[in-house]
């Protein structure tokens, strides 16, 4: 089939993809593989698979594209989300974020409250999903804002922020590892260079939120009522075993939630370095590839906070249990969205449309790193998903990556530089936007100047860093 013909299946489907999570309010996941079924046919791909000859390799049929696409994308990522949803479950139900925000406040000094939260987000936001971990911390913000006679928006917009940023860029979240495993990065590399980008990210949220706090935000009227009525404490009183902690229950320590988010992520940063500057063929390297494989080390880590967290804490065995089931079924969703990102990805590569792209990609002479945040930027604008946007715009450059004789750092950057597009512009057709704006009282014209304008600067700074990176790997190399 012609190169022209294939791109314009390609952006037809994007835009009915688009179109019916937009405007039809489609489910990703259901939009996903009704758009990438559609493909399939229209780009040619056999109802049946066509066995190979001497002269053809074998063509999958439609449905064979389907679930090598969903498979081949969550065999690793399913095991990721799911044990990171549940370590950072028992994170939120012991009471670890107020040990870390209380931790960091008194490290830095009552007068830096709002950096100090902003670390302590940062280090939360690594195992916690986005919106589940502003939730949890919304007491705690809560609870300092009234103690320093402010507007809540003064100390929860650079959490958020760097929350934000975190989670798209940082694994174990969903979107970068399902982007990572269809460009085929390694996740030790787009961990190290994630954490090192979200660093100074992090001083940057807290930064430009003070300057965009210069403007004074009236409260809605419902989240005032709710900021008003908020109580010193953060404790659940009824010690229900779906609060966090019981009436006297003490949360745990602040170096046993670092350890716990600490240990995973050295053992998955040992086993990239070692990888790297051992020789091929040193016995060590197949050990040091185990111990920094992510689903073993995220396996160790929720092993660790099982009995830290919860049999040295007196949970029975039977409380214990339930909070980590709980943490499987919001992840359902997020897991089939993944993988129908894998099947779009799919099918864009047996039907030839990868191919066709990475042709006129290359034509166009624009760098690669900067058509990746491009099309994650345009796709995070139209529909508002961040994690949509990393898995399609992954789909759509996958043939171009991966065929482009990149490095691993440099695939790892790619990857980055996806997801950091994916970062900003977030406005009304995104539901971390009204997670933000509501819990913080902000209208919605108050939240485009503050929240999409956060968003915005921090996806913008993250992408320049990841180019900074790029031209120093690229100097070394050349």
């Amino acid at each position: 089939m012609e190169t022209p013909v294939l791109l314009a299946i390609a952006a037809g489907g994007i835009a009915l993809l688009l179109l019916l999570i937009i405007r039809f309010k489609v489910p990703a996941f259901v939009a996903l593989l009704a758009v990438s079924l559609i493909v399939a046919l229209a780009a040619g791909i056999p109802l049946a698979t066509i066995p190979a000859t001497e002269d053809t390799p074998e063509k999958l049929g439609v449905i064979q594209v389907v679930i090598a696409g969903m498979g081949g994308t969550l065999g690793t990522v399913a095991v990721l989300v799911a044990l990171g949803a549940m370590l950072g479950k028992l994170i939120e139900i012991s009471g670890g974020a107020s040990s870390l925000a209380g931790r960091f406040t008194g490290w830095l000094g009552p007068k830096r409250v709002s950096a100090a939260l902003t670390g302590a987000a940062l280090v939360l936001a690594i195992p916690v999903f986005f919106d589940v971990g502003f939730i949890i911390l919304v007491p705690i913000i809560y609870g300092f804002s009234k103690a320093a006679g402010l507007n809540p928006v003064k100390f929860g917009l650079p959490i958020a922020g760097i929350m934000l940023a975190v989670h798209v860029a940082v694994p174990p979240h969903p979107g970068i590892v399902g982007g990572a495993a269809l460009l085929d990065a390694d996740l030790g590399w787009v961990t190290i260079l994630g954490l090192a980008i979200c660093v100074p990210l992090g001083f940057l949220s807290h930064y430009v939120a003070k300057l965009i706090n210069r403007r004074d935000f009236t409260m809605l009227a419902a989240t005032a009522e709710q900021f008003n009525s908020f109580g010193a404490s953060t404790v659940a009183e009824n010690g229900s075993r779906t609060g966090t902690l019981t009436k006297t229950e003490a949360p745990p320590s602040v170096w046993t939630i670092l350890t716990l988010i600490l240990v995973p992520l050295l053992m998955i940063m040992t086993g990239t370095v070692a990888s790297t500057l051992l020789p091929a063929g040193d016995p060590l390297r197949p050990l040091f590839g185990f111990i920094g494989a992510p689903i073993f080390a995220l396996l160790v880590a929720l092993i660790l906070a099982y009995f830290l967290l919860a049999v040295r804490r007196g949970w029975s065995l039977s409380h214990t249990g339930e909070v980590l089931e709980s943490a499987l079924p919001p992840t359902a969703v997020v897991i089939l969205v993944t993988g129908a990102g894998g099947i779009f990805a799919k099918v864009l590569t047996e039907s030839g449309v990868g191919a066709a792209l990475s042709t006129t990609l290359a034509a166009t002479g624009l760098p690669i790193l900067v058509l990746a945040f491009a099309i994650a930027a345009v796709l995070r604008i139209s529909q508002g998903s961040a994690t949509v946007a990393i898995l399609t715009t992954s789909g759509i450059v996958a043939s171009s990556v991966i065929d482009g004789g990149f490095a691993p750092v440099q695939v790892a950057l790619l990857a980055l530089a996806i997801a950091f597009g994916s970062l900003g512009f977030s406005h009304v057709n995104d539901s971390g936007f009204w997670v933000v704006t509501r819990y913080l009282g902000l209208s919605v014209a108050d939240g485009l100047r503050s929240w999409t304008v956060l968003t915005t600067v921090l996806g913008l700074a993250g992408f320049a860093l990841v180019s900074v990176i790029w031209a120093v790997v690229a100097g070394i190399g050349g």
